[in-house]
């Protein structure tokens, strides 16, 4: 079917059908990241509580959501909750199941930098009487976030790759797309790979900003010239 088409409208359709995709991929990334964030480190911050109820919750929060599938957790939102009368959108689907799925790593990686900060720094904290959010958002955080950024920085990529699976419920992302040109215009070899390299053209610059960001964050270890 392809070859009916004139090569210039073609390609121009095939990059637009997958741009829209690829931008549909990007805004669940970046929402799902956000999720994954702020329930990796209050689930971290559970996990360390002192108070048990906290750190039980925190605890099977991350054992129930390690041992479900993430597809299967994306099928019971967007296809089991309706019957609840609880109706979420593909992209809030796609945008939760996605966010909650990682969380329960990213808090594990979060929950391991925040102990590999020395006791010595917690117990000068507490002798100069330092409020405990104070201490943990200029001390603690600060010394912790070099060695959790490069496992998060994978996970991200890894989350990024991931979002395909939201094709199966109905979002046009960039493998949804590329499943449409497929069945409009045949050439599975051409589009799928291109999708391919589209989605390394999504992770490899994700890959450096993370880099970067480490490297700027741990100038100061390095010695000066």
């Amino acid at each position: 079917m392809l070859a009916d088409l004139p090569a210039v409208p073609a390609a121009l359709f095939i990059g637009g059908q997958l741009a829209k995709g690829a931008a549909v991929t990007l805004e669940i990334t970046v929402l799902a990241e956000a999720l994954v964030l702020v329930m990796a480190l209050l689930i971290a911050l559970m996990r360390l509580s002192p108070w048990r109820a906290l750190r039980w919750a925190a605890t099977l929060y991350v054992e129930v959501l390690r041992g479900i599938s993430a597809l299967v957790l994306l099928f019971y939102l967007y296809f089991i909750l309706p019957l609840f009368d609880i109706t979420l959108s593909p992209m809030a689907t796609g945008v939760i199941g996605l966010g909650l799925t990682f969380s329960a790593y990213g808090s594990e990686i979060v929950r391991s930098a925040l102990v590999n900060v020395s006791q010595g720094q917690r117990d000068a904290l507490r002798a100069l009487d330092f409020p405990p959010g104070v201490g943990l958002r200029r001390i603690i955080l600060p010394q912790a976030l070099p060695v959790m950024l490069p496992p998060l920085g994978n996970q991200l990529v890894e989350l990024m790759k991931t979002t395909s699976l939201v094709s199966l419920i109905t979002l046009t992302d960039l493998t949804f797309a590329g499943g449409q040109l497929i069945t409009t215009l045949g050439q599975q070899a051409l589009i799928w790979s291109l999708v391919l390299l589209c989605y390394f053209a999504m992770a490899w610059p994700l890959t450096v900003l993370v880099r970067r960001y480490e490297s700027h964050l741990t100038a100061w270890r390095r010695p000066k010239e």
